[in-house]
């Protein structure tokens, strides 16, 4: 049975693996006050070009960070502001809105938010006379890349964060595969362009190679105040951080985060390239790679027979006899179980 199925249903790179192993008998204080907590917090740092390097946090899961980023950055009479295909407001089964806060959801274009419709949304809520009776917006949650597997351009970026400071609301990015997402060759942005042009955003490790773990980095020395006891209360505060603390120095020595990402493209460019030859590929009709994430519009009698020798994602009913079906390489993928998939195809 091949699996593109998704993006972490491996466990860890192999140096992670080793590096956990020969440190696992050394006694090491706990809630990521150990040596290398701070040793992948200072290359964390010095990867995003910001100073502080207190300013990174370690989290074990995207819904736990999504959730506790909202959290405790909005006042409590504010929501976040995301595309209606947004995570957070489509598959987090309500965790923002089980803390107090609302999703306030704009339309999706392909995965985006649209500058514009946002800039429109901000100024009719402020001309509206009976505001102080409405959720107020006070964060703006994109994806990179997108739940569609899109990718924000540098000057979309900008332009979203001019918006954002204008009205001094966050902006928060999710980069729950944000490896995959630079590493496409659609990207024109770093690591430091999406720190400079965030106030928040996550380096994800629990789709990009790690166990579990997602790396959050405050950008203007704006973590809130006393945020390791907001997280406990959250019940979110590992005991053992050094699981984390190790894993993220792993992948940020010698650019393996990088390097594993560029393979997922590698391998999702010679999958599509497959793909595209007998399907019709969702909103990528020249079938360019983009992201590790490919949407393929399946008849429905071909897609049942295709399970029986393949797993892959459900993602959406297209039509009565058509579904959108998701195939994810990985940094793990083997390339010779993409050629098994091409000559199944």
């Amino acid at each position: 049975m091949l699996s593109f199925e998704s993006d972490y249903i491996e466990g860890c790179h192999p140096e992670i693996l080793r590096r956990l192993s020969e440190t696992n008998m050394e006694q090491l204080s706990g809630y990521g006050s150990d040596c290398y907590t701070e040793s992948a917090k200072k290359k964390i740092a010095k990867a995003c070009g910001i100073d502080n390097f207190e300013q990174i946090y370690f989290l074990v899961g995207g819904t736990q960070t999504n959730q506790i980023i909202a959290d405790t950055v909005l006042k409590p009479y504010e929501g976040v502001i995301a595309a209606v295909s947004g995570h957070i407001n489509a598959h987090e089964a309500g965790a923002i809105e089980y803390t107090g806060h609302k999703v306030l959801p704009l339309p999706s274009h392909e995965g985006k938010i649209d500058a514009l419709e946002l800039k429109e949304f901000l100024s009719e809520f402020y001309a509206d006379e009976n505001s102080s009776h409405m959720v107020y917006p006070g964060m703006v949650y994109i994806s990179y890349p997108t739940e569609y597997g899109t990718l924000y351009t540098k000057r979309e970026l900008s332009t979203l964060s001019a918006i954002c400071r204008e009205n001094h609301i966050s902006l928060f990015l999710d980069g729950a595969r944000l490896g995959y997402g630079l590493e496409s060759p659609d990207s024109d942005m770093t690591l430091k362009d999406i720190a400079s042009l965030t106030d928040v955003f996550y380096i994800g490790g629990t789709k990009v190679g790690s166990l579990c773990g997602e790396a959050v980095v405050f950008t203007k020395d704006n973590m809130p105040e006393h945020f390791t006891t907001l997280v406990k209360k959250h019940g979110a505060l590992l005991a053992k951080g050094r699981l984390l603390g190790i894993q993220f120095d792993t992948l940020f020595t010698d650019d393996l985060y990088f390097k594993i990402s560029a393979h997922a493209i590698e391998m999702a460019n010679l999958l599509r390239s497959a793909l595209v030859k007998k399907y019709d590929i969702l909103m990528d009709p020249d079938g360019h790679s983009v992201s590790n994430q490919i949407f393929v519009i399946l008849r429905n009698s071909e897609m049942q027979k295709l399970k029986e020798k393949v797993a892959f994602s459900f993602w959406e009913k297209y039509d009565e006899s058509h579904t959108v079906a998701r195939f994810a390489t990985s940094w793990a993928t083997k390339k010779e179980d993409v050629e098994k998939l091409i000559d199944l195809l």
